[in-house]
């Protein structure tokens, strides 16, 4: 029987193996490249990924910090009221009465509101001076306190949810012959 497929010769051989051997070699190149671009696409996607949660845990915090804060100026508003009615029982100890009960109900209620929104009161007096809480009216020689101790609140200083909202002005005692 005669060979119906014709065999190529031994010239053309080498030559289809040559293109086989081109066409692989290139085909690896492009493989590589590829698989370095898919590379290259997967940390650009982690990388995005990862600053949209830091985004978005950030958000989260500052929306946190917002509604913490958010009644600060509210409650800044009425420290004045809270210093009045405080003055105002102070200067009625003499007097008794109802106006003295009824203004001792609304400054206790007023303080019950202001502490359920975080609103604290600074406690000064007998502590020592604290610069971030505390603003120095007045410096008062004495041997009952050691120095640099609070003698005497002025004015009291209040603190928000652990941000200082107004420092407390006092007198600060120092030493005798200072």
């Amino acid at each position: 029987m005669e060979n119906t497929n014709p065999a190529p010769a031994s010239g053309e051989q080498g030559r289809a193996d040559d293109s086989v051997a081109g066409g692989d070699e290139t085909l690896g190149k492009l493989i590589n490249e590829y698989e370095a671009k898919l590379g290259e696409m997967r940390e650009i996607l982690l990388r995005e990924r990862a600053e949209l949660d830091n985004q978005r845990k950030r958000l989260q915090r500052d929306l946190e910090q917002a509604r913490k804060f958010a009644n600060e100026r509210l409650l800044g508003d009425l420290l004045p009221v809270l210093d009045n009615l405080e003055r105002g029982l102070a200067a009625d100890k003499g007097e008794g009465g109802g106006l003295r009960a009824g203004v001792e109900l609304t400054l206790r209620e007023l303080q019950r509101v202001a502490a359920g929104h975080g609103l604290v009161a600074v406690d000064a007096v007998g502590a020592p001076f604290d610069p971030e809480r505390h603003q120095a009216m007045t410096m008062v020689q004495t041997a009952a306190q050691p120095p640099d101790t609070v003698v005497a609140v002025l004015q009291k200083g209040y603190v928000l949810n652990d941000r200082l909202l107004r420092p407390a002005l006092v007198s600060v005692a120092q030493a005798e012959g200072a």
